[in-house]
């Protein structure tokens, strides 16, 4: 029998209309910097290890519909974000009050508020491109 290789995915890239733009969000929201420049792509690795995150302008970038829409541009994919409070607490209060501060975060960076909300614990950000982003609680 063949031995399989090992794979890992290293990195997920988003197409946008401004790689820029989505450095400075994502770097600002998970305190990433990042790793290559390049005029139309940026790479950005976690410090911690495990998968990076790059973004790759293209001029034909069409921004999705949040909630989506029949008949317009779909998301193609999101992230989900755990948020844990800084203490380590675990009382519903202490995550919702992590979840607010990890939400004034993104809109700080760039994000924007997602409307509507359906759930208490999770939260829906629009990174500058337009992709849901999910920040929920443990």
């Amino acid at each position: 029998m063949t031995q399989l290789p090992t794979l890992v995915v290293r990195t997920v890239n988003f197409d946008c209309a401004d790689a820029q733009a989505m450095a400075r969000f994502y770097g600002g929201l998970l305190g990433w910097e990042p790793t290559e420049v390049e005029p139309d792509w940026v790479l950005m690795r976690d410090p911690a290890g495990g998968t990076g995150l790059s973004f790759q302008q293209d001029p034909g970038y069409v921004r999705p519909v949040w909630p989506e829409e029949p008949g317009r541009q779909q998301k193609m994919i999101h992230l989900e974000v755990l948020v844990t409070p800084a203490e380590g607490g675990h009382s519903e209060a202490e995550g919702q009050a992590a979840l607010a501060e990890a939400v004034r975060l993104a809109l700080s960076v760039g994000g924007t508020l997602a409307d509507p909300q359906a759930r208490p614990d999770l939260r829906v950000i629009l990174d500058p491109a337009g992709h849901p982003l999910c920040l929920f609680l443990p």
